[in-house]
């Protein structure tokens, strides 16, 4: 039974990857209050499937490769709804998009060209980067859903997002930079 159930954390994970879709489509139809309790229950099955595999060593290649697919697609998509919808900038969904992209492009560069990356870990810094983006995300669905009125707080969040963003994304390209000199004096005679 236990063998079984190792496999439910990324069966999670890939309900949260389908969830997307719907959570999209209520997104574009404005139906923005059951956009934001599928982004809840996502939210919570995020929250399920890292507690699983933490908790009975369920943890696995796969997981490691999806959870945060599932959860970067997730954002994405969100923020790709709001720029389509004029409710963010586009310069925001462009940043978000092209700071993921470099960061992948970067890693791989390394992975493959200079030397294997043990562990991957992100910043503080990223952190808190990636919570300010979901706090977008919620504090806009709670505002256009009608529930709470947040509106003041949209443009200060946007910027706020745009910085950060900006921020963590020099700090990778820093670190990695940082890394490949590193690499290259470990092969200097």
């Amino acid at each position: 039974m236990t063998k079984r159930l190792k496999h439910l954390p990324n069966l999670i994970t890939i309900g949260r990857i389908i969830a997307i879709f719907p959570l999209a489509w209520l997104m574009w139809q404005k139906e923005y209050k059951a956009a934001l309790l599928l982004a809840f229950i996502a939210g919570l099955s995020d929250g399920l499937d890292g507690f699983l595999a933490k908790k009975f060593n369920w943890q696995g290649w796969l997981g490691g490769i999806l959870d945060p697919l599932a959860d970067k697609f997730l954002m994405f998509s969100c923020y790709a709804v709001f720029a389509l919808q004029s409710v963010i900038p586009l310069w925001l969904f462009v940043l978000v998009l092209l700071r993921d992209v470099v960061i992948v492009a970067g890693v791989s560069f390394y992975h493959f060209k200079i030397g294997k990356i043990e562990k991957a870990t992100p910043t503080w810094a990223s952190k808190i980067n990636t919570a300010l983006q979901i706090l977008l995300i919620l504090v806009l669905l709670l505002s256009y859903s009608g529930l709470v009125d947040m509106f003041m707080w949209h443009q200060p969040l946007i910027w706020t997002v745009g910085v950060m963003t900006v921020f963590t994304g020099f700090q990778y390209v820093w670190m990695g930079v940082s890394m490949i000199q590193q690499q290259k004096q470990k092969e200097m005679p």
